[in-house]
């Protein structure tokens, strides 16, 4: 590719941003919260949708809690092979578990003096990996930390979760979606679901931001780390790929698919 046919698609890839909105949609009700209720949607959000709730007095109260397995909503992910699912599910649950840990004390096991939280993944959008293949080679000749990727090849992740207390009360919930840019700082991976993984971490800070109490100050990681088997929390060989290659690869950030049930 030639620094003639880069600048092309720089310019083609600029105005496509300039006639589309940047901003996330909502992603519609999928019916899995035990309430919608309250929902409220965060101001001064731009690339991510976020309509959360919390009740202050119920959150307070909570110190434990047992994290379910993150599920799949129905048809939320036409078109994505079962492993990709997997994948996906398997990275929500690495990531909300990193960011409740530093806020609740997480049990292995569900106990009857324990909250719960309740995970669905309610739209998985593919990545388009013969585009994202260019936008890396692309990024190669552009400067600094805003990268191209050529339209239609940019995916979405959707969640929506919520704190349930010991009495079955709804303590706080979330709706969540975050879909990627035509241009900016996100990452292109060869992966179908690039975007979904990466954007799996930015939903588990957001989990962790609408579910503590306001007051809760983030606590150093328990010993033995409740969230170890899914592997180290620190994944230096990510960061060096994506500097080498320009890509996200989940192999190594240490994805791991969500076990069979």
């Amino acid at each position: 590719m030639n620094r003639s046919t880069v600048r092309r698609l720089a310019l083609l890839s600029a105005g496509a941003v300039s006639l589309a909105a940047c901003q996330t949609a909502p992603a519609p009700d999928a019916g899995f919260l035990s309430s919608y209720d309250g929902l409220e949607t965060k101001a001064g959000t731009l690339r991510v949708s976020v309509r959360d709730r919390r009740d202050e007095g119920l959150a307070a109260a909570i110190e434990r809690l047992f994290i379910e397995p993150s599920q799949l909503a129905p048809g939320a992910a036409e078109g994505v092979a079962p492993n990709d699912v997997a994948l996906v599910l398997g990275e929500v649950d690495r990531q909300v578990c990193y960011e409740l840990s530093e806020r609740f004390t997480v049990l292995e096991a569900p106990a009857p003096d324990a909250a719960a939280v309740r995970v669905a993944v309610t739209r998985i959008s593919p990545t388009e990996p013969v585009g994202s293949g260019l936008a890396a080679v692309a990024g190669a000749f552009i400067p600094g930390p805003i990268g191209i990727r050529p339209p239609g090849s940019t995916g979405t992740l959707a969640v929506e979760a919520e704190l349930v207390a010991v009495d079955g009360a709804q303590a706080a919930a979330l709706a969540w979606a975050r879909s990627a840019n035509v241009v900016g700082t996100d990452n292109p991976s060869l992966s179908r679901v690039g975007d979904a993984l990466q954007f799996a971490e930015v939903f588990g800070d957001q989990v962790g931001d609408s579910f503590a109490p306001a007051d809760r100050k983030v606590r150093p990681i328990a010993e033995p780390d409740p969230c170890a088997r899914f592997g180290p929390r620190d994944q230096p060989g990510g960061f060096i790929t994506r500097l080498v290659t320009g890509l996200y690869v989940p192999e190594t950030q240490g994805v791991r698919a969500q076990p069979a049930r």
